[in-house]
C-alpha cells in the first residue's frame, strides 16, 4: 500500500471505545442494526457492561479543520466541530440508509457521489456520533492515478 513503511510495533487493531449511558441501544444499533458481530463480551456485576464489534478494517483519517468543512459541504452535511465521525465502508450506501432510516435513525445527510468517486451519506448515531456511510465506486489504484491524490509525504509543497 502506497505510504506504507514497516515498523516493528505498528498497531494490529484499531479500537474505538464509545462510552454510552444507554448500552443496550448502542448495542442494537451497531450489532443488530449496522451489522458488526460481537467478538467479545464482557460483564461483572451491575452495569458493568463491554461488547466488542467486529468493523472491518480500521484506518485513521486526519483531517485539517479546513478539510473537514469541505467533507461536510461535499456531503451536504452541516458543520459540526468537534462531533465525533465513524465512516463505514459499505457495499451500498442507499440499503445502509434505508436499513437504519426504518429504525429510526436520523438521517443528516442522504446519498450523494463525492468527487473523491464515492457514495456517501450520514446519519446520527447513539450517543452524539456521526456515522458517515461510504461506498467506494473505483478503486484504490484507480483513486491513485487520478490528479491530487497522493501521500502527504509525496504531495508538492
Amino acid at each position: 500500500m502506497r505510504g506504507m513503511t514497516s515498523h516493528e510495533n505498528a498497531p494490529r487493531q484499531l479500537r474505538l471505545i464509545i462510552e454510552t449511558a444507554d448500552f443496550d441501544s448502542a448495542v442494537r444499533f451497531y450489532r443488530d442494526v449496522l451489522g458488526m458481530p460481537e467478538q467479545l463480551a464482557f460483564a461483572t456485576e451491575g452495569d458493568d457492561r463491554v461488547a466488542i464489534l467486529h468493523a472491518g478494517i480500521a484506518t485513521i483519517e486526519l483531517a485539517t479543520p479546513a478539510h473537514a468543512r469541505n467533507i461536510d459541504e461535499v456531503e451536504n452535511a452541516p458543520h459540526a466541530p468537534g462531533v465525533l465521525r465513524i465512516a463505514l465502508e459499505v457495499a451500498d450506501t442507499e440499503q445502509a440508509v434505508a436499513t437504519v432510516r426504518d429504525e429510526g435513525t436520523e438521517v443528516i445527510a442522504a446519498p450523494v457521489r463525492t468527487p473523491f468517486q464515492s457514495l456517501n451519506a450520514r446519519v446520527q448515531g447513539p450517543d452524539g456520533w456521526q456515522v458517515t456511510f461510504f461506498q467506494e465506486l473505483e478503486t484504490l489504484e484507480e483513486r491513485a492515478a487520478r490528479e491530487g491524490f497522493t501521500t502527504d509525504e509525496e504531495r508538492p509543497r
